[in-house]
Formats: C-alpha cells, structure tokens, sequence
C-alpha cells in the first residue's frame, strides 16, 4: 500500500520505519511546522499537576524546574512517550482524545489538591481549562507554540502523488486538516482521492475534509496507525 503520514518528521519518523520495514510505499507531507512560543519562566512548584494534549508541548517546555513526581496527564500514547523520555513518573495516559483526558482527570485528581497546569498549542479544537474549571478546578494555561500550515507542495511530489495516489492518508488535528484542505483546493487534487481511505483523529478533523470523495473514513487514536491497516 502507499500511506501518506502529515506529521511534521520527529513525530513521523517511527512510523515511516514501522511501514517501510512492511514494505509499504510511505510518503511525507508535513502539514504543520511547529514554532516555539517563548513563555515567561513560571513558579512550576504552585501547581501539583500537569497537563499536556500534545508531544508538543511537551518538546517546547523547559522540565528541567518541573518536580518529576507532579501528576501528570497526557492525551495519548506519543504524549506519554515523550513524557516518559523527559522523566515524568506519575503518568496517567487518555486514548488519544481530550475528551478521554478531561474523564481521566476527573476520575484521578481531586481539585482540593490544588491548581493544574495545562501545556497547550496557540490553537486547541476543546478547551479543556474551561471545561476543568466548570468542574471547580484552579487550571493556568500556557501556550508555548504554534502551528503554521504549510500551503506549498514539492513539484516532484506533487507528481509523484498524482501518479500514485496514496491508499490511506493519516491526518491528526483539525489544523492539520485545514491546511490539507487548502493544498487539495489550491492544486486542484479533488477528484483523485476515491480509491483513499482517510483516517482522522476526531471528527473535527475529518467534518473539514467530508466534501473530498474518499473511498471511506475513519476516527482513530494515536498509537492505533498499524491496526488500521488490517482494516481496510
């Protein structure tokens, strides 16, 4: 099969091994560059949890101040990933969606402890602070990167892709499948997805790209990518 992977590379790059390694033909078309947005340092020893709802935000804060042992809560399999690399202890892991996240902390963290810190990107599709906050949570959220879509393709692959169009293409956030969009409207690609299954984390995601013709849909979780492929 041909798999179209959008994640920028470091996020991309297991997977590109996993699928080459199956003998799949992977292409690359990283749809975000992430920018890291400079915060002003922060008393980390206020706070006696942590939140994070990507590998991102994770990957643009300096843990070295951050009590390894705070509780910690991720969105997903990448998330824990990277949490684990940086020394985080106290994991506790959702299956890929926020609204999983907000269930796992509401089950796991009393909010008579004391006040969260949420790690976001500039542009979330929930907003999980107001949602804790709803719930009688204290939760300060920072915003320490953000995404800019990348609108331009590579002649030679936009030919490439033309001539192969992919079996499956993985897109993992609404941003993600807005800038998709606009390079599908901007080189005039809509008509040639029919045979490709489109594989969306949530349906924000996949709702911004419903009027392309896909061969079929489908809501995953990060971490599920190998599993999908036995199911189409």
């Amino acid at each position: 099969m041909h798999i179209l992977l959008t994640r920028p590379l470091d996020d991309s790059k297991q997977l590109i091994l996993k699928f080459s390694s199956m003998n799949h033909k992977v292409s690359h078309l990283p749809l975000l560059k992430i920018k890291k947005i400079e915060i002003t340092e922060k008393d980390f020893t206020q706070f006696k949890g942590i939140i994070f709802t990507s590998a991102n935000a994770l990957k643009n804060l300096d843990t070295s101040k951050i009590d390894k042992n705070i509780i910690c809560f991720c969105v997903g399999l990448a998330t824990e990933r990277k949490a684990k690399e940086l020394g985080f202890q106290n994991i506790f892991c959702a299956e890929g969606n926020v609204n999983n996240l907000k269930e796992l902390i509401l089950q796991n963290f009393d909010p008579k402890i004391g006040s969260m810190l949420y790690v976001s990107g500039e542009v979330v599709s929930f907003n999980l602070d107001k949602e804790l906050i709803s719930e009688n949570y204290v939760v300060k959220r920072i915003i320490n990167y953000t995404a800019i879509p990348n609108e331009n393709l590579d002649n030679n692959f936009l030919i490439d892709l033309k001539s192969s169009v992919p079996d499956i293409v993985f897109i993992y956030s609404e941003n993600s499948a807005k800038a998709f969009n606009k390079i599908i409207k901007k080189y005039n690609l809509d008509n040639i997805w029919m045979e490709t299954n489109l594989m969306c984390i949530g349906e924000k995601a996949s709702s911004v790209l419903n009027d392309v013709k896909w061969k079929k849909i489908f809501l995953f979780n990060s971490g599920e990518e190998e599993f999908l492929l036995y199911k189409i």
